[in-house]
């Protein structure tokens, strides 16, 4: 399990413990975090899902895949090494501590 925080674009935090095995995208759905729409239900089909994670943390997950980076050109103002789509982090013990910023709106 891992302890993951996501801030909402107006700062607001929310402290979410989420189970290995899931995504971030589940984590924040499941836990009725505000920000992460998830349209797609998960299936890496829009970019309703998308964060901006910091660069200590973007460096240590693993790398985004053609189709991801395809989505994250429909993302909102989206930022290289910084964005992510949340349905493509699959969530292990070594994501303790993670810290996900959320965009201003999901489109």
């Amino acid at each position: 399990m891992a302890k993951i925080t996501y801030i909402e674009h107006n700062g607001t935090e929310h402290v979410v413990d989420v189970a290995n095995g899931l995504t971030v995208m589940e984590g924040a759905r499941d836990n009725g975090v505000p920000g992460i729409e998830a349209d797609c239900g998960g299936a890496c089909a829009c970019s309703t899902c998308h964060a901006y994670i910091p660069s200590d943390w973007y460096a240590r997950l693993d790398g985004v895949d053609p189709m991801e980076e395809d989505m994250l050109e429909f993302a909102w103002s989206p930022e290289p090494g910084k964005s992510r789509l949340t349905c493509q982090i699959k969530v292990t013990d070594a994501l303790d501590g993670l810290v996900v910023n959320l965009p201003e709106k999901q489109i």
